[in-house]
């Protein structure tokens, strides 16, 4: 499997911390078709909050290289913002690995161990698509193996899955990672300089809901 050439851990660490420390004040407003480019107007569940979905896939380099800046994002993350993520689903090859976000989401375990699950595939190798090995990994991270099991096999599971494939259809999901802002504007790691300035326009892309907001409610 493809990945990004190794950094020396305490240079990438400092690379990582200044660039989150430059984001809020670069921040611009983002170009249409350039930064981002709209999508047919999907529902929001968030209410008054600006909505932002993460369409991520497990077995992407570039998914990985994001979820970290992402962590990093939402520790600053504003408070009318809400945050979700959604596994795309292409092709019947990617149902295990969302069946392993839904398992750990519905366990409470997605926020300690969906960086986890990253790492286990792109520096572990592991093939998170066996049952065996994925058993056995829900295992060794603290999970009741055969909980686990019941709920990644359950009829429940399965429906959020096919939920997930219909909204990578309705969300016009070309790429990953994909990020959502509102159910109208995307923006992807393809269109930025490179993955960490998808925060960037993220950043830029929630100011934009905002504006639109107020202006559809006549402020």
């Amino acid at each position: 499997m493809f990945t990004r050439a190794n950094i020396d851990g305490r240079f990438a660490l400092c690379w990582l911390a200044l660039v989150f420390i430059a984001l809020p004040a670069a921040a611009q407003q983002p170009k249409r078709d350039v930064d981002y480019r709209l999508i047919s107007q999907q529902p929001v569940e968030t209410g008054e909050r600006v909505e932002v979905i993460d369409f991520f896939f497990y077995a992407c380099p570039y998914c990985n290289e994001l979820a970290p800046f992402l962590d990093l994002w939402l520790k600053r993350k504003p408070l009318d913002v809400v945050f979700r993520r959604v596994p795309v689903v292409r092709h019947d090859s990617w149902i295990p690995l969302a069946k392993i976000y839904f398992t750990l989401e519905a366990m409470g375990e997605a926020g300690r161990l969906h960086g986890e699950v990253f790492h286990s595939y792109h520096a572990e190798n592991l093939s998170m698509s066996q049952e065996k090995v994925i058993a056995e990994w829900a295992e060794k991270h603290g999970l009741n193996r055969d909980k686990f099991m019941a709920i990644y096999r359950s009829d429940e599971t399965r429906q959020k899955v096919e939920r997930a494939r219909k909204m990578t259809m309705d969300y016009d999901i070309q790429s990953t990672p994909s990020v959502v802002v509102d159910g109208r504007y995307l923006t992807s790691s393809g269109m930025t300089p490179g993955v960490p300035q998808v925060i960037t326009v993220l950043d830029g892309l929630i100011q934009l809901a905002r504006q639109q907001r107020r202006e559809r409610n006549g402020q």
